[in-house]
């Protein structure tokens, strides 16, 4: 390709979507942003279009987008509105390439229609595999685009999963910081605040992702994210702490070598990496120093403080409807959590009350799958209501 690779955002304005901006913007000539997306976030997103010299922005809340007066355009920017303006957006001709970078199942949408243009999506939604992970990539193979992960752990894998084929592969491992938490039992989880749970030890994120990392949940939809992505069994993927954050994964091969991926924690890495694969190129990241690295340490995840990642492991084990159900039970306890409405420890038990009282299908279509997410979301709002209205009676 003789001409920079033209990038369309999706979650422009979200952390991902600003260090998405921040790696294109770091290699001029090989990469360049072609149109960007956002919710309602339009001030943001009006300033990155201008940044960026964006062709195209789309927001997906007409409400929002009718704010938007002509004159706030910037020259030569379109702006795209309404439910399916993602759709219009991934599928213009001119896309060589998607990020996908939307928090939760609303970015199902959008990867959806990449892959269905034939375009390769650098996935940093992992929920579109946790909700649609058999079909998603039946799509992309049938449409012969590729899926490059963003997230630094499924990155990682991707990357030592080259060191052979893939049949001699035995394990992968995942790794994890613990979050806040670690090392805490479950009666100190008992009174955890917002503010607390919102303080990751590592990484910068948005609220949903950093309280995911405090319950662990994060770790549990990698684990199903890695079982479709790369197409294992689910008895082939382990977890384990790694406070530093500086080894993001590990696969292990039939002759008992192991291959990881190591680098500080930056998440431009693994999005680099994703833009520009196969090359490796210099860009804004900092490297390891070797001198002042002192010790690497591990430990096992304790699945009894933190439920969630066994239940995480058991969804990949089942598949069919279960991950539509744990994702949107987990996206709406933890939306209740954040406001005040739910305890830390009660995320966990939404998740599981919404699998245990679901009807389970192991082959289902993507219109299923959009129904069970309608179902959970329902059912928790049902059962934290009904919760908050046993405890104001007692």
């Amino acid at each position: 390709m003789n001409r920079p690779k033209r990038i369309v955002v999706l979650g422009s304005t979200g952390s991902i979507g600003i260090s998405t901006l921040d790696v294109i913007e770091s290699l001029p000539g090989r990469l360049e942003v072609f149109g960007l997306s956002a919710h309602s976030k339009v001030k943001e997103l009006l300033e990155q279009a201008k940044k960026h010299k964006a062709k195209f922005i789309a927001v997906s809340d007409a409400e929002s987008a009718a704010k938007i007066g002509l004159s706030e355009l910037p020259q030569g920017c379109q702006l795209l509105s309404g439910a399916d303006a993602v759709i219009k957006l991934v599928q213009m001709a001119e896309v060589d390439m998607v990020v996908s970078a939307i928090v939760g199942a609303a970015g199902i949408v959008g990867t959806w229609a990449a892959l269905e243009a034939g375009k390769p999506v650098g996935l940093a939604n992992k929920e579109t595999l946790v909700v649609a992970g058999p079909l998603v990539m039946e799509l992309a193979r049938k449409k012969g685009v590729a899926i490059l992960p963003i997230d630094s752990e499924h990155s990682a894998i991707f990357q030592a999963m080259q060191s052979g084929p893939k049949e001699s592969i035995t394990k992968i491992v995942l790794t994890g910081s613990g979050g806040p938490f670690r090392g805490k039992k479950t009666f100190e989880l008992e009174q955890v605040t917002v503010e607390e749970a919102l303080k990751h030890p590592t990484w910068q994120m948005g609220p949903k992702i950093s309280i995911d990392s405090a319950t662990l949940m994060n770790k549990a939809l990698e684990v199903i994210e890695a079982r479709w992505l790369f197409d294992l069994d689910a008895s082939q993927i382990e977890v384990i702490l790694h406070p530093e954050s500086m080894i993001h994964s590990f696969v292990e091969f039939a002759d008992g070598s192991v291959m990881a991926q190591a680098s500080p924690p930056d998440m431009r890495l693994p999005i680099q990496y994703a833009l520009t694969y196969p090359e490796r190129v210099p860009g804004p990241t900092r490297k390891l120093d070797w001198q002042s690295l002192k010790a690497w340490h591990f430990e096992q995840p304790d699945l009894e403080t933190f439920p969630a990642l066994k239940i995480g492991l058991e969804v990949a084990r089942m598949g069919g409807t279960c991950g539509a159900i744990l994702n949107a039970a987990n996206e709406v306890a933890v939306d209740r959590f954040l406001k005040g409405e739910l305890a830390f420890l009660d995320i966990a038990k939404a998740a599981r009350t919404a699998l245990d009282h679901h009807n389970f299908s192991p082959t289902p279509s993507l219109a299923d799958l959009f129904q069970c997410d309608r179902w959970a979301r329902q059912e928790i709002i049902r059962w934290t209501s009904k919760k908050n209205q046993t405890a104001q009676a007692q």
